[in-house]
């Protein structure tokens, strides 16, 4: 056969010509779908960052900027550092004191929740006990009632118990995540070989020991995601703190700047618009930096296991 026929041949195949139509086909589905994906990404990408640039452009602003000038753009006069400084020492310094509220609430609530919820997790997964069925289905239970619809009974009980109105009323609720729980416990199921446990206790060590030196390095990336978890929710908690506190030198973050904005309104209203949104900003910023700082364990976690020995 010659070189004309062999050429011949390949163009005019019907393998050929049924071949090439679906593979445009499916080539301009792909293109299709493509674009319908980058759209709703823009969509999405668009919705979040507005309000961080609004929030932003307006911190700079003054009282009277602020109603003047248009809302994702910078007013007349650069007020950012200004804004900070009467933020801090607005009446005493009290966002300095509720900024430090806030911190203890986190580092005991949610350090807490988070060494709680990884012990039971670890221990739900990795060892058997009558009536572990039962506590399964409770702890899905607790995932699926909400925390306001617990906030009314749990402010009659610590009334009662004389806790209202100090650190405690708002510490000890944070430190129950039933979704931390049940989050660290599917994860250990397939994070922690069973293997391994009982190699470590052959070679003697206990149950603690194996816990500390191998359990809980297999377990680093579930265990930040649910630090993550429980920061962000104790760092935003408002309706708590609102019924369980009066006193306002407790208060946390979210709480103090309501009560900031709340004075707009009234008799006596004296506005400071422009101290609540640059404490806002001030808020968001520990947040940020958390999840900058703890997402390289997520990015070691995803390739745990992915190359075989």
């Amino acid at each position: 056969m010659t070189a004309t026929e062999l050429v011949t041949t390949r163009d005019t195949s019907p393998a050929r010509r049924t071949r090439r139509p679906t593979y445009v086909r499916s080539q301009g589905r792909r293109q299709k779908k493509s674009i319908v994906l980058t759209i709703v990404m823009a969509i999405f990408v668009i919705y979040s960052i507005v309000p961080l640039a609004w929030l932003l452009f307006n911190a700079t602003k003054d009282q009277g900027d602020l109603f003047s000038s248009f809302g994702l753009w910078f007013g007349a006069d650069f007020n950012l550092w200004q804004n900070i400084v009467d933020t801090l020492t607005y009446r005493g310094g009290i966002f300095v004191q509720w900024f430090g509220n806030t911190l203890l609430y986190v580092v005991v609530g949610a350090g807490g929740a988070t060494l709680l919820a990884t012990v039971a997790g670890y221990g739900m997964a990795k060892y058997a006990f009558p009536g572990r069925r039962a506590v399964f289905a409770l702890v899905l239970g607790a995932v699926a009632i909400p925390g306001t619809a617990l906030a009314v009974p749990t402010f009659l009980m610590f009334s009662q118990l004389g806790l209202t109105n100090t650190p405690w009323a708002v510490i000890l609720p944070s430190l129950i995540s039933p979704f931390g729980l049940y989050l660290i416990w599917t994860y250990a199921v397939d994070a922690v070989p069973t293997e391994l446990l009982e190699a470590a206790r052959i070679d003697g060590a206990g149950e603690f020991r194996t816990f500390f030196t191998i359990s809980l390095r297999l377990l680093a990336p579930g265990i930040v995601t649910v630090l993550l978890f429980a920061i962000v929710a104790t760092w935003n908690n408002y309706f708590l703190p609102l019924i369980m506190l009066s006193e306002p030198t407790w208060y946390p973050l979210t709480v103090g700047l309501s009560q900031w904005s709340a004075q707009a309104s009234g008799v006596a209203a004296q506005p400071i618009y422009n101290l609540v949104i640059t404490g806002s900003l001030l808020t968001i910023i520990p947040i940020v930096a958390a999840f900058l700082v703890l997402q390289r364990f997520w990015q070691s976690g995803l390739s745990a296991g992915s190359v075989k020995a």
